[in-house]
């Protein structure tokens, strides 16, 4: 019996929109290969409509958005300076809230040099690793506060929160994930610093470890773990760190791997009580907005990710193959609109043995 795949889909502001229609259009394609189908659900969230109607998510349309199997997010946000938005955190009011309120603890980017592009490391650069973020908790978890804001006297907190419960469970999936690749795994924390809150994660990860005896383990700080992204990317399979870091590392290794253009990412729940969400790393950018200039390979990525993740594996691996195609070929056909290799890349698909 044929199986019916539910997408919420966000396309959300500025290029948002324009990266999500490729990506519709690489799910169709792979999906015709398989005995299943997909059934689109449209949710107009995100800056412009906040501007529009006041709405930032609504505890109904979270409801609905609940009932899908998972969702494809495209970007969110105005124009820098909006005098309007200054007094609203579009990206905490919606895109936060959604990880937050279906628990998508997993915050999970591949990080691959693919064939035929280069990288800002040189042309021998080799980089295959999976960067494992927690997704809700640390320095995002919303605790902290403003006292005496707009003067001299302002006090600014950001607390970080961890709790050996969240911590356990990152470690977890990313021990699970390390066990399905090359079985080594890296810890980044900063501990000699951050040291309740690193003392926390040395401790957890000790207690896991000791359960999975086939998986090499070792651990970096920050700041040492961004100059080995530079100077030896291939030294990492998995790594797994806590949100603020993450959120650092991940950009840095989407720069060395062909710019945020190409860096996919899901958030995920692994429990599958709620659903994961499948977005491009990159924001809205609405100085390119409506302009054909988006790369639109992220979203497409993404795709793959959320297809992997309803357990259409094969489906997404045809993605990944017409990606690294049309990637090889990209300095013979020059520059395209956003339209022209979201076509390109659905046509490799359909055409794939």
């Amino acid at each position: 019996m044929s199986t019916t795949i539910n997408i919420a889909v966000i396309a959300g502001d500025g290029i948002g929109r324009e990266v999500t229609v490729q990506a519709q259009k690489a799910l169709d394609a792979a999906i015709a290969f398989e005995d299943a189908s997909i059934a689109y659900r449209d949710f107009t969230l995100g800056a412009d409509h906040y501007l529009e109607t006041g709405e930032l998510l609504h505890d109904a349309t979270l409801e609905a958005i609940a009932e899908s199997d998972a969702i494809l997010f495209g970007a969110v946000g105005g124009v820098p300076g909006d005098p309007r938005l200054e007094s609203v955190s579009i990206e905490r009011s919606l895109l936060l809230r959604l990880r937050f309120a279906f628990d998508q603890y997993v915050n999970l980017r591949p990080a691959r040099i693919h064939p035929g592009i280069g990288s800002v490391l040189g042309r021998d650069a080799r980089a295959d690793f999976v960067i494992v973020r927690e997704g809700t908790e640390g320095a995002y978890s919303g605790s902290g506060g403003l006292v005496r804001g707009g003067t001299a006297q302002a006090i600014a907190t950001e607390v970080s929160v961890n709790t050996a419960f969240g911590v356990e469970r990152v470690l977890r999936y990313a021990f699970d994930l390390a066990r399905t690749r090359d079985k080594r795994l890296t810890v980044v924390h900063k501990n000699n610093v951050l040291v309740h809150s690193g003392a926390l994660w040395a401790q957890v990860q000790a207690d896991v470890s000791a359960e999975y005896p086939d998986v090499t383990v070792d651990y970096l700080h920050v700041d040492a773990a961004t100059i080995h992204l530079v100077q030896h990317p291939e030294r990492f399979d998995v790594i797994v760190t806590d949100n603020l870091f993450g959120d650092i590392l991940t950009d840095l290794a989407g720069a060395i791997t062909g710019g945020i253009g190409l860096a996919a990412s899901g958030n995920i729940n692994p429990d599958d009580r709620f659903p994961s969400m499948f977005e491009p790393v990159h924001g809205s950018a609405p100085d390119i907005a409506g302009k054909q200039l988006a790369d639109p390979t992220a979203a497409i990525l993404s795709a793959a990710m959320l297809l992997d993740h309803v357990g259409l594996p094969v489906a997404g691996q045809r993605i990944r193959a017409a990606v690294d195609l049309d990637i090889e070929h990209r300095q013979d056909v020059g520059i395209r609109s956003t339209d022209q290799i979201g076509d390109s890349i659905a046509a490799r698909i359909a055409s794939a043995s």
